[in-house]
């Protein structure tokens, strides 16, 4: 355990740029991967049919809500662990880290029972289509039973992140993710299993990352380990977890909840589409479609900035609870400036490419419209995001949980669901298409939102210093 502790020097004595890049490589690979990986489930499901592909679309809305589940437990555990390392409170540091894995695992498996009993009418609320719902259900059938592996990944992910330790949790996410991309195909179309295939490929995958990473827990001397009976019996444990890790699960959960709205919207206004030869039913499912792919890409992008946030997270934790508040300050600076020059970069070279971009996944004109229109207006504002996720990230590491909490219910929740239920009517004034106040609904949404976050950072940030 002693060597856990070694880390402290580090993180409060070495350059706050070089700590954050050093731990914001392995993260943001990670991030792709997965990003990468869920992308593979789209891409290759794709070519099944336009319908197949928006049944991938409608369940990632289920699995956002999975992830969200498992950062709400891995982030809020994290959060306070790096503070514990920082302070030198080693037996709290374990609490934590053994209260996390076994709160998760045990959700995962409560969540897993409720998704297989309600699966039909879930997929239904979900927002898919007649059409849609056949691969929606026999998609989700696989995915509910991997729930338990989905979230505990996902949790010890962050839990050794939030240790300085994102190499570690580089290796077991990116093992999955890899092997994600080998079977999707191979039980896709070798072994004909279709949809489903991709379904079983992302189970085996989860299943491995946390294998792997659990095992870090037990054998790995430069982590905080698992030991059972570290477990917390007392409430208030759970609650402080549970309370920290909220932004994570309004940041992940209204994804899922915008998601829903958007394939319900896209459905609805994408059967009035002109200029394609195609019935209501198949404008609506090219409209789904192209909000997935347009979606996954997004997701693609945003890791780099979500990356960049996770590695700074660990360093400002840390040297929060050092009491060492100027390095804090530089981090923050840091933050804000390195994300907002990666993603108008990476913004740039998407805007250029988007319909090439949407056209390799469905090679259908009514998709690549959707898609590729969406993805530019998203591209616009991704530097935006240095604000959006830097403010969260700073404001649950400093364990100040309202603030966060109500930050990272903005740009997929409180801004996001009015504007999608005005913006296509909006539009009409415009002379524009109803659809098209669907596709723009997330770009302006991300705008607003950074702009409402501003003074939230202002705010702490002068009465930390």
């Amino acid at each position: 355990m002693k060597q856990n502790f070694n880390t402290l020097e580090v993180m409060t004595c070495a350059p706050v740029g070089s700590l954050i890049i050093k731990n914001a490589i392995p993260t943001i690979i990670t991030m792709m991967v997965t990003a990468i990986y869920n992308t593979a489930d789209t891409f290759f499901v794709s070519r099944l049919g336009t319908s197949a592909s928006g049944a991938v679309g409608v369940i990632f809305s289920l699995m956002t809500m999975i992830q969200a589940c498992g950062f709400m437990i891995g982030m809020g555990a994290g959060a306070i662990t790096s503070r514990a390392i920082g302070s030198g409170d080693k037996a709290k540091a374990q609490t934590l880290v053994s209260t996390a894995i076994v709160c998760v695992f045990s959700m995962g498996l409560l969540l897993a029972v409720l998704g297989t009993v309600f699966n039909r009418p879930l997929v239904r609320m979900l927002g898919a289509t007649e059409t849609i719902l056949p691969f929606a259900v026999d998609y989700a059938r696989f995915i509910i039973l991997g729930i338990p592996f989905m979230m505990s990944a996902f949790a010890m992910n962050n839990l050794l992140r939030f240790q300085g330790k994102a190499a570690f949790s580089m290796i077991g996410m990116v093992s999955g993710g890899i092997l994600n991309m080998i079977l999707d195909p191979l039980f896709i179309f070798g072994l004909d299993l279709g949809i489903s295939g991709a379904a079983i490929a992302t189970i085996i995958s989860q299943i491995i990352s946390f294998s792997i990473l659990l095992s870090m827990f037990f054998f790995n001397p430069l982590v905080v380990r698992f030991n059972p009976k570290a477990v917390a019996r007392k409430f208030s444990v759970y609650f402080d977890i549970i309370t920290t890790g909220l932004p994570s699960l309004f940041r992940q959960g209204t994804t899922s909840i915008s998601t829903i709205f958007m394939n319900l919207g896209a459905a609805k206004y994408g059967a009035m589409m002109a200029g394609f030869d195609l019935s209501p039913a198949q404008t609506a499912d090219a409209a789904v479609a192209g909000m997935s792919i347009s979606n996954r890409i997004c997701l693609l992008l945003m890791a780099v900035a979500i990356g960049f946030g996770q590695g700074f997270q660990p360093v400002c934790g840390i040297n929060l609870g050092a009491k060492k508040y100027d390095r804090v300050k530089q981090a923050v600076a840091f933050l804000i400036k390195g994300t907002a020059l990666a993603m108008a970069v990476l913004g740039a070279f998407v805007f250029a490419f988007a319909p090439r971009i949407a056209a390799s996944f469905r090679d259908d004109p009514a998709v690549i419209k959707v898609a590729s229109s969406a993805l530019r207006m998203s591209c616009c504002v991704l530097p935006f995001h240095s604000l959006l996720f830097g403010s969260t990230m700073l404001l649950q590491t400093a364990g100040e949980k309202l603030s966060a909490t109500i930050l990272s219910s903005l740009r997929q929740g409180l801004v996001f669901v009015p504007l999608i239920l005005l913006m296509p009517n909006l539009v009409v004034f415009f002379g524009l298409e109803p659809v098209t106040g669907i596709m723009a609904t997330p770009a302006l949404s991300d705008l607003i939102s950074a702009f409402i976050t501003l003074p939230f950072l202002i705010t702490y940030l002068k009465k930390l210093f």
